[in-house]
């Protein structure tokens, strides 16, 4: 359900009241019924979707928090829905997680010392490797790295951690679609350099790093010019671009599929989507949040689940 002072029970709603979810999958809720219930009856969501629906309701009775604000409260509760999850899979009961928004500052304040989800996981999970991705339709995205400044993420483009993220993604973007993955590797320069005008690190260090995983037997090719890879993936051409930093990945997601890309958490041992945005504090409590990455994320775990099945 994700922070209950977010966005997430809204949205966790309005994706239930998508009738297509549950042609997919059966969908079990993991938070708390009576927020739930109270979400509905607010914004006036037909409150038999919470009566119909599995609720695992942790009864942690939180009482009256403050929508749109960080809390201990909150975050601890946030906290219990990720490790009832990780419970219910390991014990056979879901077969995915599609995670709501949770807040990284509640989160502290409750005492976890995550910065978010799929740390969380990893750990509950016994994962030493994780990775992020972002699926938006037939755009597939891995990052080099993450929440860094510029500067320090250029400096994480080295040869051998493009090696081992090439490696990474190929053996897990190849578990989710069943086949070899084609990789491409997006430049880091613009146009990829240019043949070494406009910067020295596809020379060096990105061209090595592909050449190496070649000779290994990864199909995987680059360095391309950043400003047309993403398009050609979009098109079909690749099943997915190895990004160098955050905003070369998400700027191209957000603009071919913003509202309804899902983020995919590569290297757990159990298939975990979730929304690509925050809590959104500032319109929680509203009524005006979009499901679209909701609905999406919960579809896509359903859809992966039956490839794995398959």
């Amino acid at each position: 359900m994700g922070d209950p002072a977010g966005i997430g029970p809204e949205i966790v709603l309005k994706a239930l009241a998508d009738g297509k979810i549950s042609d997919l999958c059966v969908p079990i809720v993991i938070g708390d019924k009576e927020t739930l219930k109270r979400t509905a009856t607010q914004f006036q969501i037909d409150p038999t979707i919470v009566n119909r629906s599995d609720v695992v309701d942790l009864r942690l009775s939180l009482g009256n928090f403050d929508i749109g604000h960080d809390s201990a409260e909150t975050g601890r509760a946030s906290a219990r829905y990720i490790e009832a999850a990780v419970e219910l899979w390991r014990d056979g009961e879901i077969d995915a997680i599609a995670t709501a928004p949770i807040s990284k500052k509640a989160l502290s304040m409750a005492g976890y010392e995550f910065p978010g989800h799929t740390e969380f996981l990893a750990h509950l999970t016994g994962t030493e490797r994780v990775g992020m991705s972002f699926f938006a339709s037939d755009l597939r995205v891995v990052l080099l790295s993450t929440h860094l400044s510029l500067s320090d993420a250029i400096k994480k483009v080295a040869r051998q951690n493009l090696v081992e993220l090439i490696e990474f993604s190929s053996e897990h973007i190849g578990k989710l679609l069943k086949h070899q993955p084609k990789l491409a590797v997006a430049g880091l320069n613009p146009h990829a350099s240019e043949g070494g005008l406009f910067g020295s690190e596809e020379a060096e260090e990105i061209i090595p790093a592909v050449d190496t995983c070649r000779s290994n037997g990864i199909d995987v090719s680059g360095p391309y010019s950043p400003d047309t890879i993403f398009l050609r993936c979009f098109r079909g051409e690749f099943d997915a671009v190895i990004a160098l930093y955050h905003d070369r990945a998400t700027i191209p997601v957000k603009a071919f599929s913003f509202g309804s890309a899902v983020n995919v958490t590569l290297g757990l041992p159990l298939i975990r989507t979730s929304v690509d945005h925050g809590t959104a504090f500032d319109i929680a409590g509203k009524g005006i949040a979009d499901a679209s990455s909701m609905v999406a994320a919960i579809k896509l775990a359903a859809e992966l689940v039956q490839k794995q099945k398959g």
